[in-house]
């Protein structure tokens, strides 16, 4: 199996910036779609942005394009989301996704239903 923890999550004010870390335990591979994902209370689990590679580039959803930058550390088996400029609204628990070993990320933003191993979360609150 594939465990993921997640950590780097807290609470910040608007503008300000974290970087999420997920760091997988066991198997792992350098070529798998790894993706991140949050949910907001009262709303369902949606895709922030994916990465299979970072020579194929990242997928992200449009409301963080430009201020989140998703990418793998091989070497540490950690992907990282790196996240500037948070307004209120990216307030949610944030999840890390890994698919199936080498398996490629699908086109544009990350699906829940390619990914079968996630991590248990970390919370990112964002004040105004």
């Amino acid at each position: 199996q594939v465990q993921l923890v997640e950590s780097g999550g807290g609470s910040v004010q608007t503008g300000g910036s974290l970087r999420l870390s997920c760091v997988a335990s066991g198997r792992t591979y350098s070529r798998t779609c790894m993706g991140w994902f949050r949910q907001a209370p009262g709303k369902g689990r949606e895709g922030v942005a994916s990465l299979f590679s970072d020579n194929d580039g990242a997928d992200y959803a449009d409301s963080v394009k430009g201020r989140f930058t998703i990418s793998k550390d091989n070497a540490k088996s950690t992907l990282y989301l790196q996240m500037n400029s948070l307004k209120p609204e990216d307030t949610a628990m944030y999840y890390c996704a890994a698919a199936e070993p080498f398996r490629s990320c699908r086109a544009g933003l990350p699906l829940q239903a390619d990914f079968g191993y996630w991590g248990q979360g970390t919370q990112v609150t964002v004040s105004s």
